[in-house]
């Protein structure tokens, strides 16, 4: 058929339906000829129509659409802290690890459920014998100035970690750790050592070697891209607002197009900074920002009695009371440390001092907790009491203590329990004063101001006891806290813990690639803990969150440091759209 026969063809199809239609002159005259009955019956009859109509077009919308995220919207988020470090390298505070969180991106991604996923890689190889791990980047990727992202990138960065004058925190992590250079899309990265928690390291943000290559180590903590930081992460800085003295006190990003894992749904986030607690909820509570999280445990549960949206999830920390056997031969007495253990009423601690935002624990592993969780009984002090009297204490009724006698020697259930001074802490380590006085010890509480317990007191294992809390990661590596060789300072084995067996389980599990073979490791050395009470593990903290009741999209899933609560962001949503079923899967990513 020619175009001109088909255009002839559709000019007599449209006069064939303006014959069968009325033209309006018609209508009117044929509407006059009515009577006002008939008038009034007809317009009855047009609107029952149009109504029916747009009724029945809504059932069926409603029946065949579904709601599917839509992109824009802002999102305004409170944080304590000013940011000194948004550089992936450098980061210490909770401040620099959120901002950082946002704007850079790394190989690898933590994802909610804390499973390791590729963000700048597209794939990656672990050589059979787990010695060496290769990844091979995206093609096309950018870092927010429009500079194309490269391996050299890559290499750049984690030499930067590397560099001993420049101390970067991470650098213990990739200590035993190569990288080479494979070509213009790959990268090796060779180990010493089998050691499974590698993998996390990817996750690293990737800074651009283009801004940063001419600085000295010396120089880098001075750069003004510290604060006006460039990475290629879901958002990029647009604006940084500053206070009277020269303090960034606010920050909006913008959400960066050209995301490796597809741009965020919301366009613009709001990061507002505060001082202090008590300014943070003062913000919230007058609506300036719509997210907060890491607040008090009592201000949490004020918060949620009056309505606001809270979101928790256990933290993979525990809070524990350290005992050191070198420092007070007290603890040297299984049975003084298993009485103190029993007498320990931890539900109660994380009722009191937690608001229920916590988990009672007995285990020095949080993913395990559950498998070694000990009821609590009601008669605790008796069991306490009873398992120093059958390894020989006696209770001294005039000085109301119970003491030992080993010959001549006389030694009294007498020491001292040192804590932070932190609401927390010192709540916790007052109850558990408390728990420990009922089965005849006397405890004298020390409260340090938090850096000078860490510097004063833990490095020179300067304690009796000490309440205090370890940041342990799910299924992460143990071998800091708990191997013997990590007794002294800067090792983390603050119980000054030592156990052959339980030795050569840590360090088998740091080659152990297979989850379930890890697992099993996992409870053997749960075990000989539990057998030797080298401490008191008392509770494991949740995470809370409070959101924007429009935030759709979040789940928190495992947390270890808070800024991980970003790690699905560019998921997260504030408007919707309603398109029709079908559709639907050209409407979502």
């Amino acid at each position: 058929m020619t175009p001109t026969s088909g255009g002839a063809s559709g000019e007599k199809s449209t006069s064939y339906w303006k014959r069968l239609l009325p033209t309006k002159q018609e209508f009117y005259f044929m509407l006059k000829s009515f009577s006002k009955k008939e008038q009034l019956l007809f317009l009855s009859l047009v609107v029952f129509f149009l109504v029916s109509t747009i009724f029945l077009f809504n059932f069926i919308n409603d029946k065949i659409s579904v709601e599917v995220p839509s992109y824009g919207g802002e999102f305004s988020e409170g944080i304590i802290g000013t940011p000194r470090f948004i550089n992936p390298v450098l980061a210490i505070s909770d401040a620099d690890h959120d901002l950082t969180r946002l704007v850079y991106a790394g190989l690898m991604k933590k994802t909610e459920s804390g499973d390791l996923v590729p963000e700048l890689a597209k794939s990656y190889e672990i050589s059979s014998d787990g010695m060496s791990y290769t990844f091979i980047l995206k093609d096309n990727l950018f870092f927010h100035d429009g500079k194309p992202l490269t391996v050299d990138d890559v290499l750049f960065t984690v030499n930067l970690v590397k560099d001993p004058l420049l101390k970067s925190p991470r650098r213990v992590s990739w200590e035993g750790a190569s990288a080479q250079k494979i070509d213009n899309q790959s990268i090796k990265f060779t180990l010493k050592q089998k050691y499974f928690p590698f993998l996390e390291n990817t996750t690293l943000g990737i800074l651009p070697k283009h801004i940063w290559k001419d600085l000295t180590p010396e120089q880098f903590g001075f750069s003004d891209f510290n604060t006006n930081a460039i990475g290629a992460g879901p958002y990029k800085i647009k604006t940084v607002t500053k206070n009277s003295s020269g303090i960034p006190n606010y920050y909006e990003l913008d959400a960066f197009k050209n995301y490796a894992l597809s741009a965020p749904f919301i366009d613009t986030i709001a990061v507002h900074l505060y001082p202090n607690e008590g300014e943070l909820i003062t913000a919230f509570d007058n609506g300036i920002v719509k997210n907060i999280s890491s607040i008090d445990a009592k201000n949490t549960a004020v918060l949620k009695e009056s309505g606001y949206r809270v979101l928790k999830t256990p933290l993979p920390r525990i809070f524990a009371v350290f005992f050191n056997q070198s420092q007070n031969q007290i603890f040297t007495d299984k049975a003084v440390r298993k009485a103190l253990s029993a007498a320990t009423d931890k539900d109660l601690i994380v009722k009191q001092v937690l608001f229920g935002y916590g988990t009672a624990i007995d285990s020095p592993i949080p993913d395990m907790a559950i498998l070694y969780k000990k009821e609590n009984t009601a008669n605790r002090y008796e069991a306490a009491r009873q398992i120093l009297i059958s390894a020989g204490w006696v209770f001294n009724e005039k000085e109301a203590v119970m003491e030992k006698k080993n010959k001549k020697i006389v030694t009294q259930l007498k020491f001292s329990l040192a804590t932070g001074d932190v609401p927390e802490l010192k709540d916790t380590a007052k109850l558990i004063k408390e728990d420990w006085e009922k089965i005849g010890a006397k405890v004298d509480l020390k409260i340090f101001d938090v850096g000078d317990l860490n510097q004063n007191i833990i490095r020179p294992r300067k304690y009796d006891a000490l309440f205090f809390g370890e940041i342990v990661g799910f299924n992460g590596d143990p071998f800091a806290f708990w191997h013997s060789s990590q007794r002294n300072d800067p090792g983390l084995n603050i119980a000054l813990y030592t156990n052959t067996k339980a030795d050569k389980i840590l360090e088998s599990l740091r080659g152990t690639l297979d989850k379930e073979d890890r697992a099993v490791k996992y409870l053997d050395f749960g075990r000989e803990i539990e057998k030797d009470v080298p401490a008191v593990f008392v509770y494991s903290p949740d995470f809370t969150y409070l959101i924007d009741e429009n935030l759709s999209g979040i789940a928190l899933g495992n947390i270890t440091i808070p800024s991980d609560r970003f790690a699905g962001i560019n998921n997260w949503y504030l408007k919707t759209d309603n398109v029709w079923r079908p559709l639907a899967r050209f409407s979502t990513r």
